[in-house]
């Protein structure tokens, strides 16, 4: 998922730049690769997910955030907002708060920490340019489709931070539940 960012610089990147610079600094003194991701949200309280080919390398056939590896020389803000344009053709608006940082490694033995936070963006919204050679469906999803999907038995790891993420503070300064109209 590497190439130039798309599009035009993020409004507002992050309300946190100093938190941001900290986990990525702190990341590559210990030897860990950082990855973002973005809970995308609406003004409807819906999430943004995509479901991964089973052909992917890394958790396949799992629900996703949008988001990837942070690449050589880049901040975690600008990884953000490539990984948003190559994965669903729109732009990062803002960064609201962080809604999670952990590691995780995919048993390739690279460890990595993942910097999740909730995230706005511009484009057509009701059209994402999905990459279906490594999705096969994706969509808006509110809290109780969210909720059915961990119930029916797919991996939860992602949803749960979708969820966790709309229980917070919106990006626009709303909170919930009256951001979600």
């Amino acid at each position: 998922m590497s190439g130039p960012a798309a599009g035009p610089p993020p409004r507002r990147c992050a309300p946190h730049p100093r938190e941001f610079d900290t986990i990525q600094r702190e990341a590559a003194a210990e030897g860990v690769r950082c990855v973002v991701g973005a809970v995308l949200v609406n003004r409807r309280g819906e999430a943004f997910l995509q479901r991964r080919a089973p052909h992917v390398r890394l958790f396949p056939g799992c629900w996703d955030i949008v988001g990837g590896h942070v690449e050589a020389g880049e901040t975690l803000c600008a990884a953000l907002a490539r990984e948003i344009a190559e994965e669903t053709g729109w732009h990062l608006d803002r960064v609201g708060d962080l809604v999670k940082v952990f590691d995780w490694e995919g048993g390739d033995g690279t460890l990595r920490r993942e910097i999740d936070v909730l995230a706005t963006v511009t484009g057509d919204l009701e059209r994402p340019r999905i990459e279906h050679d490594k999705f096969v469906e994706a969509g808006w999803l509110d809290a109780a489709r969210l909720r059915a999907l961990a119930a029916g038995g797919a991996e939860s790891g992602m949803i749960d931070v979708a969820l966790r993420a709309l229980a917070m503070r919106s990006p626009w300064g709303d909170a919930p539940p009256t951001w979600r109209r």
